[in-house]
């Protein structure tokens, strides 16, 4: 990644209606200076290391940042940090809005934590995409940069990795095949959860374990939410069938099943829902 010149920085304007998300200041450090901050920051506050390596300290525990590494940090920790190497380049961004708390909850990164990524993931040369953005546009209304910063989020919950964690991309792409599978017969019953974890060859925890960590329930759930999304399509693109039809067609064994699960899942019966479309 080649960045210049040496240090950039830019700060963004309040406003008297803040968006959802907005940033409040990005930059760039060629040496990356030596921070202790006892009261932390007062915004969300992520920091990446583009090149060298750097220690980090909070909450009584410390981290080497290297390459493809970074950190997100919540408004008021106390943390500090400084370079381990001779240069030490970073990328930084700190950010709020009056749904940002929600916003990183329901992503699950309120926790200070360390993520990395693979060396090809687009997540690693994002913060360099916000920053040239901002230096090079008149984002006067902050609309492209609040964009930006959502899109941010969601490449460090997909690519991001934690501790011993794969990423979200990692466990979608070890399903690929059973979605695959799944896609080509939800129409069958009988499948079942030690039938879904063979096609990858694996245990029925682990694949609920990556079911989990990529779609936020089981695989079985999933599958259930794929023969609704199934009946949805014929419910509205067949009309000649009847509910009955239609739920077999879906992967149900019968029709009192279909409907009782359509209704708790969608809130209406299949045919209230055929009539609303």
């Amino acid at each position: 990644m080649l960045i210049s010149p040496r240090h950039q920085r830019y700060f963004m304007t309040p406003r008297d209606q803040p968006l959802p998300l907005y940033i409040e200041s990005i930059g760039y450090n060629g040496n990356q200076e030596k921070v202790s901050r006892p009261a932390g920051y007062p915004y969300y506050h992520w920091i990446q290391t583009v090149k060298g390596a750097g220690e980090f300290k909070l909450s009584g525990a410390s981290a080497i940042l290297g390459e493809s590494a970074g950190i997100l940090l919540p408004p008021n920790l106390p943390h500090e940090y400084a370079r381990v190497e001779k240069d030490w380049e970073t990328i930084y961004i700190t950010f709020g809005g009056s749904q940002c708390a929600a916003i990183i909850d329901s992503l699950g990164l309120g926790e200070a934590d360390f993520h990395q990524w693979d060396s090809n993931s687009p997540l690693g040369d994002y913060a360099q995409h916000v920053l040239d953005s901002i230096g090079s546009d008149q984002d006067l209304s902050g609309l492209e940069a609040s964009a930006d910063m959502y899109r941010f989020l969601i490449l460090l919950k997909k690519h991001g990795m934690t501790g011993n964690r794969s990423s979200i991309s990692h466990a979608v792409a070890r399903l690929a095949p059973l979605l695959t599978f799944m896609e080509e017969h939800y129409g069958n019953p009988d499948i079942g959860l030690e039938q879904m974890a063979s096609i990858i060859e694996i245990s029925s925890r682990h694949l609920n374990t990556l079911f989990k960590q990529s779609f936020g329930i089981t695989a079985y759930s999933y599958f259930i939410l794929l023969r609704i999304r199934k009946a949805k399509e014929m419910l509205t693109g067949r009309i000649d069938l009847t509910i009955k039809e239609t739920a077999a067609r879906a992967g149900f064994r019968d029709a009192s099943h279909f409907v009782a699960t359509f209704r708790r899942i969608e809130g209406v019966t299949p045919e209230q829902f055929r009539n609303l479309y």
